[in-house]
């Protein structure tokens, strides 16, 4: 295969093959590495949007929440005075929180400790079963 300067890699000594073989090889892994910088910068941007457009969705969530929590007032004032139903509106959503505290709480301790149990088991037995192998090799 001719080179660039018109001589061929047959006639070039090994230690230049070497040099060049090194210098390309150094050449290639930077181009890589930049290569892998523009990619991840192009991710993270995209990234980045679309955890603000979470944020926003985030917020206006809230406020239709907010909305909604008028809307349950006003029309539960239309039978009652305003601060009753106020107060029942703020009672049923201390209730529902209540229910998901005490749930999310179970949720944890199911979790915790945070050990993979099973796979400590399985690796005792291993080690258990290669002590015995051992053993049983040295008779």
């Amino acid at each position: 295969m001719p080179q660039p300067n018109g001589s061929d890699l047959r006639d070039q000594p090994i230690a230049d093959l070497v040099k060049q073989l090194t210098e390309q090889t150094k050449t290639l892994a930077r181009q890589e590495i930049e290569l892998a910088k523009a990619e991840l910068t192009e991710k993270g941007k995209k990234a980045g949007i679309g955890a603000g457009m979470f944020g926003g969705a985030g917020l206006f969530g809230f406020f239709a929440f907010a909305a909604l929590t008028a809307c349950l007032v006003l029309a539960l004032a239309t039978a009652m005075e305003p601060w009753l139903a106020a107060l029942i509106v703020a009672a049923l959503y201390g209730a529902i929180a209540g229910v998901l505290a005490l749930s999310g709480s179970k949720q944890v301790q199911g979790a915790t400790p945070a050990v993979p149990e099973q796979t400590v088991e399985t690796v005792k037995e291993d080690v258990e079963w290669t002590k015995q192998r051992a053993q049983a090799g040295r008779r």
